[in-house]
């Protein structure tokens, strides 16, 4: 029977070391350490000397930790290299099966006029702009060609419940043809609620499809953000969502809010809307600079530090609700805190290195071209097709993939190699975004000192790891939103 080793083989008789790679970055007085799977640990100036210099003694409490947490290896812990490669696949294993997501844009109508909307809706009564059957039919047999055994089907806009007969058929031709292969599949209506009727929901019930909705607080912010005839967006969203709720089930409907100028005012109100619609998270999302949000000048009305301050209030409000006994949780930081925290990754497009695009999520655009992801597509409406990457009349899954239009950019997104990025203390935790970089900089790579993705996401990740360090009781409250 195997037995424990003597205690002699856990003590360091050779005084070397050798290091393992790791970055590092200083928080608020302390030097914080990250390994090659994002594995941390806070110390001291003189440590990160003496650790350098390598004159760390073998029997500090700082050597025995940063020895099991894989910074260093002695000839006690040279299986530390093994186990780093077994958590670095670990981590990748997500790439394996590559684009899950698959955005189907079946209509460009919209009877909103949201300013800060990022794609160049068409007004309700222009059919010119809707999917047809023998695009969308095409667009499911790429999507089902993949490899991913999970395929999630998400009807965007415009407002996709306007071309609604399209939508039933995208459904029941997915699933036709879905019987012979045996994939995961889903569907979800991203949707702003107005023009939804029991007729829809009834269907919706039938094949179990789920609502994505727009929130961005209250009803005075939401009625001036998401402007329509009758100013009562608000009210039609909230009573869409009783209804949805209703329906399909309480967990059928989901919510999201954009940050607008007007937002920053106070982020509590909006965490408030959200817990008085009984929702269990919200996530605090900044402006994206397309479409309608660059043409009337709404992404530029306020830059990455004003959004982190509403940020922070919002969070450190969050944390207060939490701690009065209500589960509630930023679903950015709970999306962050799995990837530090964690082996797994949660696959959030926008903090994948390479980038998501393409292989983390793909559109279809109403007139049968494909895009790289939304943001791309948005770029498209604005005149530029850097992220158009094929068509379906032409092109099949594997032309596609192996095109220059995608590799190109996600070979400058590995973040591994990329300026700053390489040396960057939460490089593990962090992705790429070349659309954005492009559309701001106009190129893939982007300027990082310059970066307001760079910006958000360093103070975000800065910010969470140092909050979860030095409180236990918050620490306790973030393990709840990853577990």
């Amino acid at each position: 029977m195997a037995k424990f080793k003597k205690q002699n083989f856990f003590e360091n008789t050779n005084e070397s070391y050798e290091l393992l790679p790791f970055r590092f970055a200083r928080i608020n007085g302390r030097v914080l350490l990250t390994n090659l799977v994002g594995e941390y640990f806070f110390t001291k100036d003189e440590v990160l000397k003496s650790l350098v210099d390598g004159t760390l003694p073998n029997d500090s409490d700082d050597y025995l930790n940063l020895r099991s947490l894989h910074f260093i290896c002695d000839d006690q812990t040279q299986s530390a290299k093994q186990l780093l490669g077994i958590k670095t696949r670990t981590k990748l294993s997500n790439y394996s099966n590559l684009t899950s997501l698959h955005m189907f844009v079946i209509s460009l109508r919209c009877e909103h006029s949201c300013p800060y909307c990022q794609v160049s809706r068409q007004s309700d009564d222009k059919l010119a702009f809707d999917m047809s059957y023998e695009t969308a039919s095409k667009a499911v047999d790429f999507a089902l060609s993949g490899p991913s055994p999970r395929i999630k089907i998400e009807f965007q806009g415009g407002e996709p419940l306007l071309n609604f007969d399209t939508l039933k058929f995208i459904v029941h031709d997915a699933k036709e043809k879905n019987e012979a292969i045996g994939k995961d599949l889903s569907f979800v209506i991203a949707t702003n609620l107005a023009v939804i009727t029991d007729e829809i929901l009834d269907y919706c019930k039938l094949h179990d499809i789920e609502i994505s909705t727009s929130l961005d607080g209250p009803a005075s912010l939401h009625n001036h953000n998401r402007p329509r005839p009758g100013n009562n967006s608000y009210e039609l969203a909230t009573e869409g969502i009783k209804k949805v709720r209703e329906k399909l089930g309480f967990d059928k409907v989901n919510a999201l809010m954009t940050t607008t100028d007007k937002s920053l005012d106070d982020p509590r109100i909006i965490i408030d809307e959200y817990l008085k619609q009984g929702f269990s998270g919200i996530f605090l999302r900044p402006l994206s600079p397309y479409g309608f949000a660059i043409k009337t000048k709404k992404y530029n009305a306020y830059g990455s530090k004003k959004w982190f301050e509403f940020y922070k209030t919002g969070l450190e409000y969050i944390l207060e609700i939490n701690k009065s006994g209500v589960h509630f949780r930023e679903f950015y930081s709970a999306t962050i805190l799995k990837k530090i925290l964690t082996l797994k990754d949660p696959g959030y497009v926008d903090l994948r290195s390479p980038a998501g695009i393409g292989i983390g999520g793909i559109v279809y655009n109403y007139d049968g071209k494909i895009f790289a992801s939304d943001e791309g597509r948005m770029l498209a409406e604005m005149g530029d097709n850097t992220f158009e990457i094929g068509n379906l009349a032409t092109d099949n899954f594997k032309d596609v993939f192996l095109s220059d239009k995608l590799l190109d950019p996600l070979e400058q997104s590995m973040t591994t190699s990329a300026p700053r990025c390489s040396e960057c203390a939460f490089e593990q935790y962090c992705g790429a975004d070349p659309v954005f970089h492009y559309a701001t900089t106009g190129d893939f790579l982007g300027k990082k000192a310059e970066s307001d993705f760079c910006y958000r996401n360093y103070n975000t990740f800065s910010y969470l790891l140092d909050t979860y360090d030095s409180n236990l009781e918050t620490r306790s409250i973030f393990e709840s939103w990853i577990n």
